[in-house]
């Protein structure tokens, strides 16, 4: 994974939960891992193709992303039905195309896929060969965990 592909991607987190639900964000300690990953109780999961190939998860707990929609959305969700659902998938898609334009002015053009919710924790990811940058993102409303298997496109 190259590290320079992972700062478009706070940047982008910090910019988007600010202006989407008015928080700031903390960076913590980052880590790499290599082994599968276990699914938070939601994970946002969205592809990129193109100079920059792989994979973005974004994982919270319930009550997270319960806060993070009651606040975007202006009201408040008790449950984590579709329309919490969406909300949380299209953060995970805001954050990631916001992401992927940042890459591109630095030379590195991507296409992304549409979100796809993971609902339960536990649920083993792999990302084979591809080693994950994980960027713990401390917020007031909850811990967002960034998993990064990116690597750019050796063609």
């Amino acid at each position: 994974m190259n590290v320079k592909f992972m700062n478009p991607f706070v940047e982008a987190a910090n910019d988007v939960l600010q202006a989407e639900a008015g928080i700031a964000v903390t960076r913590g300690k980052l880590s790499l891992q290599k082994s599968a990953l276990t699914a938070d109780d939601i994970t946002v999961l969205i592809s990129m193709v193109g100079q920059v190939q792989g994979v973005a998860l974004y994982g919270m707990s319930i009550r997270t992303g319960l806060a993070l929609v009651s606040r975007m959305l202006g009201q408040e969700f008790g449950e984590f039905d579709s329309l919490a659902q969406s909300g949380i998938a299209e953060l995970g898609n805001v954050i990631t195309g916001r992401a992927s334009v940042k890459l591109a002015e630095a030379g590195y053009v991507a296409n992304i896929s549409p979100p796809t919710l993971l609902i339960g924790k536990g649920v083993t990811i792999s990302t084979l060969d591809f080693a994950r940058i994980v960027v713990p993102l401390a917020t007031d409303l909850g811990e967002i965990t960034v998993h990064l298997a990116l690597r750019e496109n050796p063609a």
